[in-house]
């Protein structure tokens, strides 16, 4: 039987995980906009410089009746009426992708005002950025930042420039950073990254993030500073995070165990099935699991959409 690698969760530290939904908020939210601001100047990487944000309402109501809303983590205009939109996911999600062109579906759907004949079809600039926890399914790289954009098919040129899809895949980015490593030597974008793959490991200030962005963040984030009503989100937040994980675990468990007792090649089948249907988990994730290649995950789900086809 393979091994099943334990998800490492890691005990409350010094400072939060930002990775947490309360971490995520209390980090980036309104009261330390300049955190955000400093966030997305790194991320668009002098494309535009962001001066000041305004934050508005994280549920983004759909036309179509049957459907409540869906709530973003964050979601902010520029001064130049630039809309963006953020969030943070931890879970896989099998569809990340069409649920980000979703968001900014209902961003572009509510331009129009009611009434307004005069129209021109003129649009803000929309960026959704898409911090992640566990990698694309469909992505054999290990790029870490994705920046997407619509462009020709043929020539690479850009087509549009006022839609950018931008992606971190944190699992991605295994650079180290050591203590006497020199500011100007480690890329803006890469500190932002350390920083919310590793706040909540970390003892003390790396000597590579002692700007005062940086010096801000670790000291809003200290654990001992939150108030007992926050101190109390933050361990719930904490305990939802390590009750996902330890699901995960025993499924994944259960469901090698089961799949084992068919025979070896008939076994490996069943699991990635079990993998696929009990846990909804990635090609990727099923065949890290399993051990074996992802095209065989590929083609076991294929195989799976046709039979619920027919």
């Amino acid at each position: 039987m393979a091994n099943i690698k334990k998800p490492v969760i890691p005990p409350v530290g010094r400072y939060i995980d930002p990775l947490t939904d309360f971490g995520f908020k209390y980090l980036f939210g309104e009261p330390n906009k300049s955190l955000l601001i400093g966030f997305l100047n790194a991320v668009l990487s002098g494309r535009k410089t962001i001066t000041d944000l305004q934050y508005g309402p994280t549920e983004q109501h759909a036309d179509i009746s049957l459907h409540r809303g869906v709530t973003v983590d964050l979601f902010c205009t520029g001064i130049h009426g630039e809309k963006f939109i953020v969030e943070m996911q931890r879970a896989n999600q099998e569809f990340f992708k069409d649920r980000s062109l979703f968001y900014i579906s209902r961003i572009i759907s509510r331009q129009q005002k009611k009434g307004n004949k005069k129209w021109d079809y003129e649009l803000p600039e929309i960026y959704f950025v898409g911090i992640m926890d566990f990698r694309f399914d469909d992505t054999e790289d290990k790029k870490y930042f994705h920046d997407v954009h619509l462009a020709d098919r043929n020539s690479g040129e850009r087509f549009y420039d006022k839609l950018g899809l931008l992606y971190i895949e944190l699992p991605n980015f295994t650079k180290e950073y050591h203590e006497g490593e020199e500011i100007d030597k480690v890329p803006e974008l890469d500190k932002w990254i350390y920083v919310l793959k590793h706040l909540s490991r970390l003892k003390k200030e790396p000597a590579f993030l002692n700007e005062w962005l940086f010096r801000r963040i670790f000291k809003i984030a200290k654990v001992a500073n939150l108030k007992e009503k926050e101190r109390m989100s933050y361990e719930s937040s904490l305990k939802a995070q390590r009750d996902y994980y330890s699901s995960i675990s025993y499924a994944e468990k259960k469901a090698m165990e089961k799949g084992m007792e068919k025979g070896m090649e008939k076994g490996k089948e069943q699991v990635v099935k079990n993998l696929i249907i009990e846990l909804g988990l990635s090609d990727q994730q099923a065949a890290r699991i399993a051990e074996i290649p992802v095209s065989f995950v590929k083609k076991i789900r294929t195989s799976l959409k046709k039979k619920k086809q027919e």
